[in-house]
């Protein structure tokens, strides 16, 4: 199949611009939307991803699947973007660790992907126009068809997604004999984020996105983790609610992505939509606590208002993006509270924030100790 003739492809954005390339293995439509990816690795780690339920996928690094996938090297159960989009796409890989290629592993996952398409032009195009509603199709000859099918993809502002990637019934992660209970609010929680918290001596009960303080504090947890997610943050009631009767407690708590922006909400600090969101694994963030710079894990397409963040006496920014000055940390004054935009659990990318981990452990010792 690698080597047959391959169906041509589309991608069609919602503001009628249409970029060409061909099908790199099934059929059909998928829509979604559009972004993209600055990262040169970690391919499989972003595909499976929750924080990415929704939207289709552009990898600006030229070449995407040379490397194969590993059974390992994955964040959740399974595939979440809605389809990928690169230039060249590899059928063949060569890695040692490699389990499959990835066009299986797409397979495995029934993902649409297509290929040959100037991605460069591409991104060049959603930067100036922000990110969009899109479709990719093999269906080359039914533009109208399309055009009236995208037209009814709802907009990713106010778009509640969380339930879409959060587990069902409560589970645990860890060893049963570890120091530190931690709950924590699966809104699309990252495989890695459990296994920095376990590493670390705690023993995780996950809970649904929806889970109410009272169900989050019936084991007698230390602790308290908001996870990353995909989607608006606003339209999460009760994970506000839950935060607000956490942070009223004065209990330990750490948000990640969208856990950082529920917190932000449960502190009066709203949030926006972002023109294009921060996606790769080479983000500068300057830590205002101790001056030093910090590349890092980003995936978010909405962020917290720093004018009213600055204006809250109760909340310090303490991490701000360097490209854009956006508040990628804060820190309650007055709780034992903090979160942050980014991911640094990483997987993939780098690990100069994974000392955020010891700092919340250091939280709920704190606590356990005076308790």
């Amino acid at each position: 199949m690698k080597y047959q003739a391959r169906k041509k492809a589309i991608l069609l954005l919602a503001d009628g611009t249409i970029f060409y390339g061909k099908a790199v293995g099934r059929e059909g439509s998928a829509f979604g939307e559009v972004c993209f990816n600055t990262g040169t690795t970690g391919y499989q780690e972003i595909f499976t991803d929750p924080s990415y339920y929704g939207q289709l996928m552009v990898a600006t690094n030229a070449h995407i699947g040379n490397y194969g996938t590993n059974d390992e090297e994955v964040e959740s159960d399974s595939i979440k973007i809605a389809g990928l989009i690169v230039k060249n796409f590899s059928y063949d890989y060569s890695r040692v660790k490699a389990d499959r290629s990835l066009q299986d592993f797409l397979e495995q996952n029934n993902l649409l992907a297509i290929s040959d398409v100037d991605t460069r032009a591409l991104v060049s195009y959603i930067r100036d126009n922000g990110a969009m509603n899109a479709v990719i199709s093999t269906e080359v000859d039914k533009i109208d068809e399309l055009k009236q099918q995208l037209a009814e993809v709802p907009d990713m502002n106010g778009l509640e997604l969380a339930s879409q990637v959060s587990t069902k019934e409560p589970y645990f992660f860890g060893n049963p004999d570890a120091t530190y209970k931690i709950s924590a609010l699966d809104l699309g929680i990252k495989r890695n984020i459990l296994r920095n918290l376990s590493q670390r001596d705690a023993y995780i009960k996950i809970f649904p996105y929806n889970a109410s303080f009272a169900e989050m504090s019936e084991w007698g947890p230390d602790g308290y983790f908001l996870s990353n997610g995909p989607g608006d943050p606003e339209p999460l009631e009760d994970a506000i609610n839950t935060a607000k009767e956490i942070l009223d407690r004065d209990l330990p708590l750490f948000g990640i992505c969208l856990g950082h922006q529920v917190i932000a909400l449960a502190n009066g600090i709203s949030t926006y939509k972002m023109h294009n969101g921060h996606r790769g694994i080479n983000h500068p963030v300057k830590n205002l606590l101790t001056g030093k710079g910090e590349i890092t894990s980003q995936n978010h397409g909405f962020a917290i208002n720093r004018e009213e963040a600055e204006k809250n006496a109760n909340v310090e920014i303490t991490h701000v993006h360097l490209n854009d000055n956006t508040v990628a940390g804060i820190r309650m004054k007055n709780k034992n509270c903090f979160s942050v935009q980014y991911h640094p659990e990483a997987s993939p990318g780098p690990n100069d924030s994974i000392y955020l981990f010891d700092e919340f452990i250091g939280n709920i010792k704190k606590t356990k100790v005076t308790a």
